[in-house]
């Protein structure tokens, strides 16, 4: 079996400003992360690599050069594969192109029986790029994804819901997006980083995954954002003491003055 794990690089979000003035993310000097979502998913790929030692891992990102830093991580976590869709003409993509971008990456690797990928990037929040990847592709997807079981034409899921979860079952090929709570990530191991460095990280371009540059990156990107913005913070809060009686009276009286009551 083989398994393709969708990653991407994202700034850590512990680190990241806004220019007040543009409205954009300020990127200089924020180091880069595996998206921790993803990082699941490949923690899910993984397992089923610890019970069953012929499966084979993939990892696949769009991104400039410097994301195969990432992929490195990745590989030394146990990762098999790495491949990077890198060209000027996919950037700005939103994700409408970035899914046909992805799709088409995937296509190129041969023998993918399954696709992992994160519920959501953090640095977008959209959770939208996984299941167009599906559909692009013509397969199932499941997303949320907190339990995974699988046999060999089809997998057991449970898609994790605000009250509880549902059991889904989906036959192979398809897309799982996984959820935090699924597992917990493995580190990198020291072995694992030397190897990591001795294998070849593949780097496609638009023509090798025969992509016309209309068709991805900003030409082929219908969302344009308007403006980035910090929410202003709030007030600080006030603590009101005295009785029960007193203080219940006075948040009355604060309430009025603002016309909630």
């Amino acid at each position: 079996m083989k398994i393709l794990v969708c990653v991407k690089q994202v700034p850590d979000t512990n680190e990241v400003k806004i220019d007040p003035v543009k409205g954009t993310l300020i990127r200089d000097g924020v180091p880069s992360i595996l998206n921790p979502d993803d990082a699941n998913a490949l923690e899910a790929a993984l397992m089923l690599k610890d019970k069953d030692p012929d499966v084979e891992i993939a990892v696949l990102t769009m991104g400039p050069p410097q994301a195969g830093y990432m992929l490195r991580e990745c590989l030394a976590m146990g990762a098999d594969e790495a491949y990077l869709l890198s060209d000027r003409a996919f950037g700005g993509a939103d994700t409408c192109a970035t899914s046909t971008t992805i799709a088409a990456g995937i296509r190129k690797v041969e023998g993918v029986d399954v696709i992992f990928a994160g519920r959501q990037a953090i640095d977008g929040d959209t959770a939208q790029v996984g299941p167009q990847v599906a559909q692009r592709l013509g397969i199932p997807v499941v997303t949320y994804v907190q339990s995974i079981r699988m046999d060999e034409d089809k997998v057991t899921v449970q898609r994790q819901m605000e009250d509880g979860y549902e059991v889904i079952e989906v036959k192979l090929p398809c897309l799982l997006t996984c959820v935090k709570e699924l597992n917990e990530p493995r580190y990198m191991s020291v072995g694992g980083i030397v190897d990591a460095y001795q294998k070849d990280i593949t780097v496609w371009n638009h023509m090798d995954v025969e992509l016309d540059p209309a068709d991805c990156g900003l030409n082929a990107s219908p969302t344009q954002v308007f403006r980035s913005f910090t929410p202003p913070q709030k007030g600080k809060g006030e603590m009101l003491s005295g009785t029960v009686q007193e203080m219940a009276e006075a948040l009355v009286g604060k309430l009025a003055e603002k016309h909630l009551v």
